[in-house]
């Protein structure tokens, strides 16, 4: 096999939007199209997962300059492990969006513009050209922005004018930092940038470049204090639009920073010193607002923030271990914030509303659907055995061995802030009675709706449901995946070898 084959990802979700294009007003058949099209996508993505784990690293240039000349694609199995994800993720939302999203929204282009968002998300996931990835953080926020107006409400609006302004910051600061790496090194190819950086002198001035990274790439993931944006945005969407969103768009920037802080601006001191009173203050911050909150999907909002501050605690601890409790805590959360934000959807269709104090009685008028909600809010919690449980025990374990004991209380403050939340979530609308609310629908919204939509809204949730408890109680399987991925990124001289064709590294 060609190693050329590992673009395809990318090109098959630029040939799947494109298609799309051509129907923008026979709805129905881009349900199904685009049903079809992410399923094509899913076994894409097996494919080249199997392919990376069997074979190695597997590198290809674009127009087949030799690096750093060219755009080196990269398949690692760090990047093609996202690319599964998304694919995942992807597949359940575009399955969630046609039973859950009314026409009216759908003829605005939602499906061309959901399938450009998951190549640029692809795209970014394997380059091996730092600009290349800003050219891919563009295609995200294009996307990501038509999406978030989709409707023209005012209050998406709002939240689009909250979430573009941030991120046009970030992405100026992105490619301020991507000017300096030129300057230091002459080069855009991360691999050759990794080995340049490592020869300079100047360590001040790679620290102050590696600063602007985590600003910009902070921006995007939604760290403390630059997270105001999320919660303000992302609940206004359609729930699919949100799922995809609260799954793997903050998610990007934490692979962005995992790649470039452990290949390119590796064991920095005091870049991990300032991680880890970020990730403290990130999960302090997400925790105490989602606590504050009444709407459901301001209450998710704000638990991706604080659960963002756990993955930022895995880099500032910067040892293999600590980053293979933040690779499988990333595997995790994926999963989970992607099925949370289709379960408030559900919730919405079949209540009308997602205020928590106008919630009741769901574990009584749907006892099944309750049960298959509860395996995402408490696998979020991490419950032991489910898939959270893990993670948090890995990162705990590796602040022990650096002895980081202020981040690992503020990992158990954050999981017991999420129990809080979730316990409160979980008494309100589900063991709560709903007799006397101000606003009841008992299912007749959901209970209205063809059946074949219902099960277009449910099988998603059940499908990622069944993801996490996979994750949870086959964990030996993601600790493996975790391990070889933690192992890649602290020595990354197996991608810098495949990337530049080299035999040893000599800097």
């Amino acid at each position: 096999m060609s190693n050329s084959m590992i673009v395809l990802p990318i090109i098959f979700q630029f040939i799947a939007g494109t298609i799309l294009l051509f129907f923008w007003r026979k709805i129905n058949l881009q349900k199904v199209l685009s049903i079809l099209f992410s399923v094509i996508g899913l076994g894409i993505s097996i494919w080249l997962f199997l392919q990376v784990w069997e074979k190695g690293i597997m590198v290809t240039q674009s127009g087949d300059w030799k690096a750093p000349f060219g755009i080196s694609i990269v398949a690692d199995t760090f990047g093609v492990t996202m690319v599964l994800l998304s694919s995942i993720s992807g597949l359940a939302v575009s399955i969630f969006s046609t039973g859950s999203m009314r026409k009216e929204r759908l003829a605005f282009g939602f499906f061309p513009i959901f399938h450009f968002l998951i190549m640029g998300l692809q795209g970014a996931f394997l380059t091996g050209d730092i600009f290349n990835l800003y050219v891919w953080f563009e295609v995200v926020i294009i996307s990501s922005f038509v999406l978030l107006t989709l409707g023209g409400k005012k209050q998406q609006l709002e939240g689009a004018l909250k979430y573009v302004s941030l991120n046009l910051l970030a992405s100026s600061l992105f490619l301020i930092g991507i000017g300096f790496i030129y300057g230091l090194t002459g080069s855009l190819n991360m691999a050759d940038v990794a080995i340049k950086l490592d020869g300079l002198q100047n360590r001040g001035l790679v620290s102050v470049t590696s600063g602007i990274f985590l600003v910009a790439f902070g921006i995007k993931s939604a760290i403390f204090p630059m997270y105001f944006w999320l919660p303000a945005s992302y609940h206004t969407p359609p729930p699919a639009v949100s799922a995809i969103f609260a799954g793997l768009l903050t998610k990007l920037g934490i692979y962005a920073m995992l790649r470039t802080f452990t290949l390119m601006f590796g064991g920095d001191e005091f870049m991990g010193d300032i991680m880890v009173v970020l990730a403290a203050l990130t999960i302090l911050s997400g925790g105490l607002g989602a606590i504050l909150q009444q709407n459901m999907g301001k209450v998710f909002g704000y638990l991706i923030i604080c659960h963002i501050g756990f993955l930022i605690a895995g880099l500032g601890i910067y040892t293999e271990l600590a980053i293979m409790g933040t690779i499988f805590y990333l595997i995790h959360d994926i999963i989970v914030k992607t099925n949370l934000f289709m379960v408030s959807g559900l919730i919405l269709k079949i209540n009308g509303t997602q205020d928590i104090k106008e919630l009741g009685g769901m574990y009584k008028n749907f006892p099944l659907l309750s049960l298959l909600m509860a395996i995402p809010l408490f696998s979020l919690v991490g419950i032991p055995p489910l898939s959270g449980f893990w993670a948090k025990i890995f990162l705990i374990q590796a602040g022990l061995e650096t002895k980081d004991f202020f981040l690992i209380g503020f990992i158990v403050l954050g999981s017991f802030l999420t129990l809080w939340v979730i316990a409160r979530l979980w008494g309100e609308v589900f063991w709560k009675n709903s007799v006397g609310l101000p606003k009841k629908a008992n299912g007749l919204y959901f209970g209205q709706m063809p059946l074949i939509d219902q099960w277009l809204m449910v099988f998603p949730i059940f499908l990622l449901a069944a993801i996490s408890l996979y994750i949870g109680f086959s964990a030996e399987n993601i600790i493996l995946l975790s391990q070889k991925i933690s192992s890649e990124l602290m020595d990354p001289t197996g991608y810098i070898e495949a990337v530049l064709g080299l035999k040893a590294i000599t800097p």
